[in-house]
């Protein structure tokens, strides 16, 4: 065996590759966009779009406007000052060349272009042009039309100088293909690009942003423009629910300070730091922080100085009016419970922990961000008497509700140490213990679970029937949530802990699947399943371990022949090929299966179909679940009526 593994050819200087140019983005673009998936392919257009935002930054551009255009290709327009096209000195090229063909190239690098940009790494131009098929750039200035084509990150010609344009006219336009060699999937998403667009705007007061789908069939275009920035984000992501607050507080502070240069000397640094948030009768923290209009996933040290500071402010001002005792204090969750956040920065090189920019680590902004609430907030409630106490009021009963929680937890965790001993009978686990093989089905009923059980893979397949419906986590406090049998015996299933204290890493089955019948009631259960999922552990979601089976709606048997059809057009279509057939039948629930036949159609590996839930704006999530099964019925309601349209008639099963 020592010999098969051997290598084959000498290992020495020759065998060393050089990738020039941008071919190393070729070769491995997962490293430079994360993946090539959806995901990667629409981080192409916010990496354009981002070059353009710090133009907005920098103080020389109010207007974006994107196109998805006919031909599959996305265009990106600014009025900036348009990329620099002189030639480079040292390199012999324009620089907009320079800029589109050479990685880590940009004005971003203490060169004085910018001194504030979410593009630090500087190869967002660059990486967008290797991975596209073709890619047009039109720059105006200076009167001029400046005009560049590239096939596959290579320049067909010099850059051009075309027709005169008007002197006013200022900017850049990138119009480009993602290549179909690298990207399986190429056709962009215009709600996903629509929802972090807004996002953007609201995070760049007075900016004007615009989006508009050319393709066939698909025409539409929104707008947006915000001139009360994220303060208006606030209130946006609070409008469904009743505020302590007359509104979202805003505090907006700029500070001058010392920070050190690669070279270790201080230097003069800026920072901005903006906030604004509002307290609901919600249970739930919701917190978005940005840098630089980077979404800081993980938070940070601007998210650090502002929970430390609402900590200290809420108890210090409870304490003095005598509405806590000492013994008292509150915590920091009983301070922030049913809060709606948003934290965005502005820095000068801000220093970010891991390549993904998802934690920003500059420790000055710790500081600045509790010196602006304490010069804010603290008398905000002096001068608020009446929605001060009632958000004291608000935290106390936070309080005990967490401490009645928190015993909950801890008899939770004692049960989960002991593993499947502390699990029901109704609870079948699968004989495997290597995590990344094994799969638990969440199956509602007993009957269900009991064809389940009985069609499984033993090995492998775990299956834990609930008893209905589980709690609406969305509407009940924490204490209630521990409190509930089905899902403690989750909790304990799973041996991977619970909100903050959830760590996938210690997932006791590499997939959970939600299995329901193919009604209505089976999705509400299934909503209710992912509520409780995104609400108690998120980081399952995020890191792709949350699934839904897909079981069939019909069994169409024709002769000795079985078919199933999982939708109401593949039927329809099948019965058009098939012709006569000796009866068709309608699956009602899982139940109406046996073994064999569920085993088949949902839960073998290599027959199934999966739906994967993943998470693409925590935003849009956020807010959706609060519709859904918030406590206001009529946005409920309304969110039905606006979306019935995509529900066929023959799919409604009351």
């Amino acid at each position: 065996m020592a010999d098969e593994l051997k290598v084959t050819k000498e290992y020495g200087a020759s065998e060393i590759q050089v990738l020039e140019g941008l071919e190393p983005v070729r070769k491995r673009p997962g490293m430079y966009i994360g993946s090539t998936d959806e995901r990667g392919l629409h981080h192409l257009v916010t990496e354009i779009v981002d070059n353009s935002i710090d133009e907005a930054l920098a103080g020389y551009c109010n207007e974006i406007s994107i196109s998805l255009n006919a031909d599959g290709s996305c265009s990106v327009m600014d009025n900036g000052r348009g990329i620099p096209t002189g030639i480079h000195e040292k390199e012999g090229i324009s620089a907009a060349e320079l800029v589109l063909t050479k990685l880590h190239a940009g004005g971003k690098f203490g060169g004085g272009g910018y001194k504030i940009s979410g593009g630090l790494h500087g190869v967002g131009l660059s990486v967008v042009n290797a991975l596209s098929e073709r890619l047009v750039l039109d720059i105006y200035q200076n009167s001029n039309h400046y005009h560049q084509v590239y096939l596959r990150g290579v320049p067909t010609a010099r850059l051009e100088t075309l027709e005169p344009v008007a002197k006013e006219k200022t900017g850049t336009m990138v119009t480009f293909k993602p290549d179909f060699e690298i990207f399986p999937v190429t056709e962009f998403n215009y709600d996903l690009l629509k929802s972090r667009l807004r996002e953007i705007a609201f995070l760049n007061k007075g900016l004007r942003i615009s989006i508009k789908d050319e393709r066939e069939g698909k025409e539409q275009e929104d707008t947006f423009q915000f001139m009360g920035g994220i303060q208006e984000f606030v209130a946006d992501l609070t409008a469904n629910k009743n505020g302590i607050f007359p509104e979202p507080i805003y505090i907006d502070k700029i500070y001058h300070y010392k920070r050190k240069d690669e070279n270790g000397e201080s230097v003069p640094a800026t920072c901005e730091i903006e906030f604004s948030f509002q307290y609901t009768d919600t249970y739930t923290e919701n917190i978005h922080t940005y840098c630089n209009n980077i979404n800081t996933e993980e938070g940070g040290k601007h998210l650090d100085g502002f929970r430390n500071s609402l900590m200290k402010i809420i108890n210090e001002y409870a304490l003095k009016n005598n509405l806590i005792k000492d013994k008292q204090k509150l915590s920091g969750e009983d301070t922030r419970e049913g809060i709606v956040a948003v934290i965005s920065v502005k820095v000068e090189e801000p220093q970010f922990e891991g390549q993904t920019k998802t934690k920003l680590g500059t420790d000055e902004i710790k500081t600045y961000t509790a010196k602006a609430m304490e010069e804010v907030f603290a008398d905000y409630l002096e001068e608020h008497p009446k929605e001060a106490k009632e958000l004291i009021n608000k935290c106390t009963l936070s309080q005990r509700a967490r401490e009645a929680a928190r015993n909950a937890r801890e008899n939770t965790r004692r049960q989960s140490a002991m593993e499947s001993m502390s699990l029901p009978d109704k609870f079948a686990d699968c004989s495997s213990r290597d995590a990344s093989k094994c799969e638990v089905f969440i199956v509602e009923g007993n009957s269900a679970g009991g064809t389940a059980k009985s069609g499984r893979d033993r090995n492998f397949q775990a299956i834990l029937p609930l008893r209905g419906k589980i709690l609406n986590v969305e509407k009940a406090r924490p204490d209630r949530v521990f409190n509930n049998e089905e899902i403690n015996t989750m909790i304990t299933a799973f041996g991977c802990g619970i909100l903050e204290e959830c760590d996938p890493s210690k997932l006791r089955y590499d997939k959970i699947i939600i299995m329901t019948d193919a009604d209505v009631d089976g999705s509400h259960i299934a909503i209710l399943m992912l509520t409780f999922f995104y609400r108690y552990m998120k980081p399952l979601i995020e890191t792709g371990h949350i699934y839904l089976a897909l079981p069939p709606l019909y069994k169409v048997v024709k002769g000795k022949q079985t078919i199933y059809y999982y939708s109401e057009e593949e039927k329809e279509a099948g019965l058009k090929e098939l012709g006569q057939i000796n009866d068709i039948q309608r699956y009602k629930g899982l139940g109406e299966m046996d073994a064999d036949q569920l085993w088949e159609t949902t839960m073998d590996p290599a027959t199934r179909t999966l739906k994967k839930i993943v998470m693409k704006d925590d935003v849009s999530c956020n807010d959706l679940f609060d519709k859904l099964m918030g406590d206001r019925p009529e946005d409920r309601r309304k969110f039905i009526e606006e979306n019935a349209t995509l529900v066929k008639n023959e799919d409604l099963d009351v």
